[in-house]
Formats: C-alpha cells, sequence, structure tokens
C-alpha cells in the first residue's frame, strides 16, 4: 500500500488530543503506509503488520529519529494518537508493529512468549529500510513496555533510550509470585479474546471484560471454569491457570531480569500507586539506579489505566525522547519524582526511596494500633475464613475497578481483624514499604493472609493506602510471618487514624485457597480455615513504617 498524507479530520482529533495531553505544538504532517514485516526463515516465516509514519518535511531538513512500538492491541487511531501519531507530527519516522497473532500479524499469539525474538527480527530488518535514521528509541506502556525490556535483553547499539510505562519484565511473576493466581489474567485474556471481534455482544464484553469474567472466577474448579468459558479460544490461559511452577519452562520467555543486568541506555519509568506492576517498576528502577544507569523514575496517584492519561508523565516522556534521541537539550528534572496521597503534593528527589526513620506500631487484644507494646498473657484475635464466602477485593492494584476506595464496611466484617490507632497527634508521611509481621497460626496448614493499610478519617470511613498478599507454604510450620507492603507515599494527616487489616483473601483479585490440597487449581473441596493472630508481649505482632523526618 503506497504512503497516504494524513487527513483533515485526522489532524484536528490529533491536535485537540495533543492539546490537552500538553504536547507541544505540531510541526509537520505525516504520511502513514501499511508494510509487511517478515521474521523467522523457511516454514516458520511469519509477516507481522505494521505502520510506517513518515513526517512530511521540508527538503534538506531529516527527521530527529526512528521510534519503534509494538503492540498487541492494533494499530487503529485512538491508541496511535498519544504514541505514533503525536511523535510524527514533530519529525519522528514511527514504525508501529501488531505482535505475532494480533491484528493480521501472521502466527499464534502467546503473550509474552515471542518477543524477545520477534523484537530482534523487526530490528533487524529496520535497519535495512532507505527510510531509517540510523538511531532509535522505543515507547510504550504495560505490554507495550514489556516488549521494550524484550529488547533490552540484548540491547541493540543503535537504540538511544527507552520510555516504559507501568511495565512488568517478569510476567510468570505477576501471575503467580504470591503463590495464589493473579485472576486480573482472566480479565486480560477475555479483553484480548474478543478485542478483534465484530459486532455489539464483543463490543459489549471488551469494555466490561472485569465484570463478565465474575462468575468464571467464582465457580470452583477453578480451572475448568476457565476452560469452559473460553472454549479454546485462548489456548494459553489454560496454561496458566493450571501452572504454578514458575520455573516450567511455559514460563522462562517471560522472565527478563537479565534485561535489568544489561540494559546500557537512559531509560524513563513511569507508574502509579495502584498500578498493578507497581513492585516491578520500582525493582527496574533501583537495580538500574545501583548500576550506574541513566535512569527517571515518577510515581504517580493512578491506577494501571489511568496513569497512561496523565499529561505530566506523557509530557516528560516526550521530552526524554527529545532529550535522548533528538539531542534536544531540556530543562532539568529531579531523577525521581513521586506523588504523596493524603497530602496531594509532587517531591522532588535524587534516589528512591527518600530518607526514613522507623516508627513501629503494635497489635494489642482490644483492636488497637499503639507505639508500646502492653501485651498480656495469652493475648490473641482470631477470625475464620471460608472459601464458600471469600472476603471480596475492594480496590487496589488491578487491572480494572482498581485504586484507591472506601474500604471502611471491611472493618467490620467476621472474617477481617482491623487494628486502629487514636487519632494521631500529628501528621504522620510515610514513604517507602510498610512491613507487617504477624505471630501467626492457622488450624489447617492451607491458608492465605492478606493485610491492608488504610486511612481512616474522623467519620469513621477509610480509603485503602497500600497491602500485599501471601500464600503460606503448607509444608512449612509457621510462626512469625513477614509481609512486605506495596510501596507507597501518603501522609496521615493530625487526627486522622492509620488501620491495620488482616483478612484470610481478596476474591477475585486472587484465587481464593480452598483449605485443601488444589493442585492445578483442579480442586472444589473446601473447607473453612480459622486464623490466630498473637500479641502477647514477647511475640512482636507490629507494624514498620518507614516514616518522613
Amino acid at each position: 500500500m503506497s504512503a497516504q498524507p494524513r487527513g483533515r479530520l485526522g489532524s484536528l482529533i490529533d491536535r485537540v488530543v495533543c492539546w490537552f495531553l500538553r504536547f507541544p505544538t505540531e510541526s509537520c504532517n505525516f504520511s502513514i503506509q501499511s508494510v509487511r514485516i517478515p521474521i523467522g526463515e523457511g516454514l516458520s516465516c511469519i509477516e507481522l503488520a505494521a505502520n510506517l509514519y513518515r513526517p512530511i518535511l521540508p527538503g534538506n531538513v531529516k527527521p530527529f529519529g526512528t521510534v519503534l512500538i509494538r503492540t498487541p492491541y492494533g494499530l487503529g487511531l485512538i491508541g496511535t494518537i498519544p504514541t505514533a501519531r503525536a511523535h510524527a507530527s514533530r519529525g519522528y519516522v514511527v514504525l508501529l508493529v501488531s505482535c505475532r497473532g494480533t491484528f493480521d500479524s501472521g502466527g499464534e499469539f502467546e503473550p509474552f512468549r515471542n518477543e524477545v525474538q520477534d523484537g530482534k527480527a523487526v530490528v533487524e530488518w529496520m535497519r535495512e529500510q532507505d527510510w531509517y535514521t540510523g538511531s532509535f528509541a522505543t515507547i510504550g506502556g504495560s505490554y507495550l513496555g514489556f516488549v521494550e525490556w524484550a529488547l533490552l535483553c540484548d540491547p541493540p547499539a543503535d537504540m538511544k533510550c527507552a520510555f516504559i510505562a507501568v511495565a512488568p519484565h517478569d510476567m510468570g511473576r505477576h501471575y503467580w509470585g504470591t503463590g495464589s493466581l493473579n485472576l486480573d489474567v482472566v480479565a486480560w485474556a477475555n479483553l484480548v479474546a474478543c478485542q478483534e471481534e465484530p459486532g455489539f455482544w464483543a463490543f459489549w464484553r471488551l469494555v466490561n471484560s472485569g465484570r463478565v469474567v465474575r462468575p468464571v472466577q467464582d465457580m470452583m474448579p477453578l480451572a475448568k471454569s476457565v476452560k469452559e468459558f473460553f472454549q479454546g479460544k485462548v489456548k494459553w490461559i489454560n496454561k496458566i491457570v493450571g501452572c504454578d511452577d514458575l520455573q516450567d519452562e511455559w514460563y522462562t520467555p517471560m522472565h527478563l531480569g537479565r534485561a535489568l543486568e544489561r540494559t546500557n541506555i537512559p531509560v524513563l519509568l513511569t507508574t502509579g500507586w495502584f498500578d498493578l506492576f507497581l513492585d516491578q517498576t520500582i525493582e527496574q528502577y533501583e537495580h538500574l539506579s545501583k548500576r550506574g544507569c541513566t535512569v527517571a523514575l515518577i510515581i504517580g496517584p493512578g491506577d494501571h489505566t489511568r496513569v497512561g492519561l496523565n499529561p505530566a508523565m506523557i509530557q516528560r516522556g516526550y521530552g526524554w525522547i527529545e532529550q535522548h534521541l533528538a539531542g534536544k537539550p531540556q530543562e532539568y528534572q529531579a531523577p525521581v519524582q513521586y506523588y504523596v496521597t493524603g497530602a496531594n503534593e509532587w517531591r522532588k528527589e535524587q534516589q528512591w526511596p527518600p530518607d526514613t526513620v522507623q516508627k513501629i506500631l503494635h497489635l494489642q487484644s482490644n483492636y488497637k494500633l499503639v507505639s508500646e507494646a502492653e501485651g498480656t498473657e495469652s493475648a490473641s484475635s482470631k477470625f475464620t475464613f471460608d472459601p464458600q464466602n471469600p472476603t471480596p477485593t475492594m480496590g487496589g492494584n488491578l487491572l480494572f475497578y482498581g485504586g484507591s476506595v472506601e474500604d471502611s464496611v471491611l472493618a467490620i466484617r467476621s472474617d477481617v481483624l482491623a487494628f486502629t490507632t487514636d487519632p494521631l497527634p500529628e501528621d504522620l508521611e510515610v514513604c517507602g514499604n510498610i512491613t507487617v509481621d504477624l505471630f501467626h497460626f492457622t488450624d489447617i496448614p492451607y491458608a492465605d493472609i492478606f493485610v491492608r493499610i488504610s486511612d481512616v478519617n474522623a467519620r469513621g470511613r477509610s480509603h485503602n493506602v497500600t497491602e500485599t498478599y501471601k500464600r503460606l507454604d503448607p509444608g512449612q510450620k509457621h510462626d512469625i510471618v513477614h509481609l512486605e507492603l506495596g510501596p507507597c507515599a501518603h501522609r496521615f494527616s493530625k487526627r486522622r487514624k492509620v488501620r491495620l487489616l488482616i483478612a484470610g483473601g481478596s476474591h477475585p483479585h486472587f484465587s481464593r485457597n480452598i483449605g485443601t490440597e488444589n493442585r492445578d487449581n483442579a480442586g472444589s473441596e473446601m473447607r473453612k480455615v480459622t486464623h490466630i493472630i498473637y500479641h502477647e508481649s514477647g511475640k512482636g505482632s507490629k507494624i514498620t513504617l518507614p516514616v518522613m523526618t
């Protein structure tokens, strides 16, 4: 297909959206051309669908560089405005490639499993084209960011920088890192299954993916429920649901930790406090920073989907490409910028985490959190988790319906323990990873632990700040359970309260522990489990807060 200049309607839409996202003024028009990229050899050769965006410039003016984007979500208008179209209309050549098995690209889509070799093949093909500028950068978020890490497993010499948003480098760990399956994968599989299907029903399933799969997540056995729902349309989901062994070769292509050891270019990382890949983004920053790489980190207030629409983050990402690919000097920006929830303020630092001091709060039998331990003999609290009526998920680091929400109802459930401070005498600002140590016992070995920190206002209404989840090993004896909650930066204002919630599940964020052996998520026999938390003197159930001085 020959190149076609951008039309007037497309130009108008681009300008309006990019104005809202705070891009600088356009400098040129661009053309779009469909291309096919052959990868592989012989019978295994396939072609990837792609669009080539070329800026229309005066005769002696050259493009600033090439931007490479690979995506499984199609090449349509809406998703390309803040990425391909925004950069092409400001002087960059952009190659937008549809991942294997998606949107007219050949091969079978097996998420996260073919991106290392496919990325390398695309770059080799790109270098042979007459429009290639000799150097390139990558941009993308979520899956699009994962494929950037795939390329950085063996960094190309002509790759100058990367802008990676809300993206993992180890997808297997995201699925099973807690020991319990992260059921977001079922909702995402539904999204992928219907994103290319025509008709109203497919569109409704797409935009309501989280709600559509809820009955599937509730039914037991889980593996059978998932298999019957998808009816073979997304075969890879059956393997993920039924295999918790991250050493299985199926997950090997998803483990890209080596990219953190080999990256040698400037990388900008962005995430949000309620992004589902927050932990991994922080790990990426810390690893690259320790190696002395040029790396910057921005953490905003949103969840996975809203972070990508934050104008400040998009603007910083564009500036990163301008600086490190086009060589245009930019105004100095602190390497670490993060948003403090509760205070609703941005902070600028030279490193993450900033310096803090520890503040310890102890659990007491009157459901209080106190600075000084006052335990008595045999002091304990208990609750019973019933897998047939599991503790519900409310907000958090989710793909759909996440973020900070009012979670007051959790504190009054019989299957949740809630420990709360008195009203704070002064502001308390925490920054980093809160840890929780529980002297813990269960009456049967099959059990999970969910803990959350919430901020309680004067009227008793609470909102979640950070949390974590862990499946206990049934083959080990557990006395002290050490839990590291997700990173946070939050101010508990004067006269508000800090609350610790402890439960045995968070459904449907994580697959519930059914109280019996459940190999491959094929089990259905359910048993209740009683949890006992000891907080008598000397047994040390406590919270450790990293507090800003």
